[in-house]
Parts: structure tokens; C-alpha cells; sequence
């Protein structure tokens, strides 16, 4: 593990959400990805107008991403969720919390948007991940 989450006792908690309020970087290389939607990869939209099939998606694409470096998800240190529709949030950090069932989830914020970068798109993940030099895969 290439970070550390941590919490405070005077700050709200994440209670199980799958996210920390805080993390601390301890080594590795910073690896931004570009927002994760739910398009396979022959850009078909997969899960119309399902909201936690969607998140499923764009979370295997970023394992996807991920892994294409040496990465894995619990290098992820901040998830920015992008959604559409008020009431999916809770459908989102459901998947999100399956997804990061480990000890030191990544730093999450959410914002509700008035639409993504295609109609049929209801959530976007855009992930930051700190992969240990040691796994490190850079493509040629």
C-alpha cells in the first residue's frame, strides 16, 4: 500500500462509504486518470440509465487503467465522483464501498451535475492513484 487514510475525532466520519477523510502519500509516483464513464471498450454504454451498473464500469475500467501500470485500486488515493440524478448517491457509495473494502480507502468528494459528456452517462469517476515505484510500469 503506497498511502495511508486517516480520520479525526472532531471531523464526520465516513462510516463505510468507502473513503477516508485524509491520506498520506508514502511513496511511489503520482498517476492521474482521465474521468472514468461507462463506456466498454468499444464505447458502448453499458447499464442505461442504471446508476450502480454504470459505477460498476467505470471502476473496471480504472482496475483496468490501473493495472496497465502496475497499479491497483488500493492505490488510489482520491476518487472525484461526477452524478447526475440527486437521488444516486447512495447507489454510487454502495459500489464504491464494495470496490474499496480495504483499510485505507481513497479521499472522495461528490458533485451533482447538471449532465456528463454523453446524455446516457449518469455518474464519471476521476481517480488519483500513488503506485509504489517497486510496481511501477510505464508503457512504452
Amino acid at each position: 500500500m503506497s498511502h495511508t487514510g486517516f480520520d479525526a475525532p472532531t471531523v464526520w466520519c465516513a462510516q463505510g462509504r468507502g473513503f477516508s477523510m485524509g491520506t498520506v502519500a508514502q511513496q511511489g509516483r503520482l498517476v492521474h486518470l482521465t474521468g472514468q464513464v461507462a463506456w466498454d471498450a468499444d464505447e458502448r454504454l453499458i447499464g442505461k440509465g442504471d446508476v450502480a451498473a454504470q459505477t460498476e464500469q467505470a471502476f473496471r475500467n480504472i482496475a483496468a487503467l490501473l493495472e496497465r501500470v502496475g497499479g491497483r485500486l488500493e492505490d488510489l488515493v482520491s476518487v472525484t465522483t461526477w452524478f447526475v440524478r440527486e437521488g444516486d448517491l447512495p447507489a454510487i457509495q454502495n459500489v464504491r464501498a464494495r470496490w474499496f473494502n480495504v483499510p485505507h480507502p481513497p479521499v472522495s468528494t461528490s458533485v451533482r451535475v447538471a449532465g456528463l459528456g454523453d446524455p446516457g452517462f449518469l455518474v464519471e469517476l476521476t481517480p488519483v492513484a500513488v503506485i509504489p515505484e517497486g510496481r511501477l510500469r510505464i508503457p512504452a
